[in-house]
């Protein structure tokens, strides 16, 4: 199997392990596009300390960028795959698909989203209607607690599929899958059902993320905080469960709370829990806007 060329968006704590996965594999060469930790990644490489990997030192992708590039220039050679793994507020920053337009090649690259949330996809079909779009949904503790350095502390579970089953995106999603799962430190599956999977994942994300951020807690102090999980977290999961119900599947804020808020409306199912975690988020995004536009 040839090495697949691949474009990694967002290189955080997931994007880190991705790139050293599909690298440890050696059926990838990656570019990584990175902001704030460019220089000391360019210079030094990533520190990691890893459940899956041990620890790593000067780790550094095929490739560094600091911005996407362009396809279209001459000697640019089109990417296999592009990977996005930054956090997705559509209320924050220009839109993924303007982020990653210069590099998508119209009929080639294969463009996984390896981020949380509901209907994610949408404006990237609008965007590629000849690219096949795939959902990765990471089960994998990872983040960079210090610029460059990633603290791996849960082993990387990551499923891959395609949001629509059209053309050859089946067969994509299972060539990457192998690619990302041929180093043998990680857990890779091909999803057969996409829209389960991430509904699944709401379970979690859509309560403890915004309750965590809300409360400077993580979710060992939420078990200890009197009321907290039986008054908020519980019943917002069951309110997440119930419109997923009512939508057809049992089981970064506005992509994890405002799309299943909606679903729910459309549905006639009440949620006043998720309303006011979806109201007091999106305030707390204002203040910290406005902060820093100050």
């Amino acid at each position: 199997m040839d090495k697949a060329r691949i474009l990694l968006v967002g290189c955080g704590g997931i994007g880190c392990m991705a790139a050293l996965n599909l690298e440890y594999g050696g059926r990838a060469a990656v570019t990584a596009v990175l902001r704030s930790s460019y220089q000391i990644v360019k210079e030094r490489g990533f520190t990691i300390n890893s459940v899956d990997h041990g620890k790593v030192r000067g780790f550094r992708p095929t490739e560094i960028l600091n911005s996407v590039p362009d396809v279209s220039q001459a000697g640019v050679t089109p990417f296999d795959y592009i990977i996005c793994a930054t956090k997705n507020m559509p209320d924050i920053g220009p839109p993924i698909a303007d982020l990653i337009r210069p590099a998508v090649t119209p009929g080639h690259s294969t463009i996984l989203l390896l981020q949380n949330g509901l209907n994610i996809e949408v404006p990237l079909f609008e965007a590629f209607p000849e690219n096949a779009i795939l959902s990765g949904i990471s089960i994998c503790g990872s983040s960079e607690p210090v610029t460059g350095t990633i603290e791996h502390t849960l082993h990387d579970e990551l499923r891959v599929g395609p949001f629509r089953d059209e053309g050859d995106a089946a067969d994509r999603a299972r060539d990457f899958v192998a690619r990302y799962g041929a180093g043998g430190r990680c857990t890779c599956h091909f999803d057969s059902n996409v829209a389960f999977s991430r509904w699944r994942k709401l379970l979690y994300n859509a309560v403890y993320n915004p309750v965590g951020a809300l409360t400077d807690l993580d979710t060992g102090d939420m078990q200890l905080c009197p009321g907290l999980v039986d008054d908020v977290v519980r019943p917002a999961m069951k309110e997440i469960q119930a419109a997923a119900a009512a939508y057809g599947q049992y089981i970064e804020f506005e992509n994890l709370i405002g799309e299943p808020l909606k679903a729910a409306k459309a549905r006639q199912v009440q949620t006043p829990i998720l309303q006011n975690l979806y109201s007091l988020a999106r305030s707390y995004q204002w203040k910290v806007k406005a902060k820093r536009s100050a």
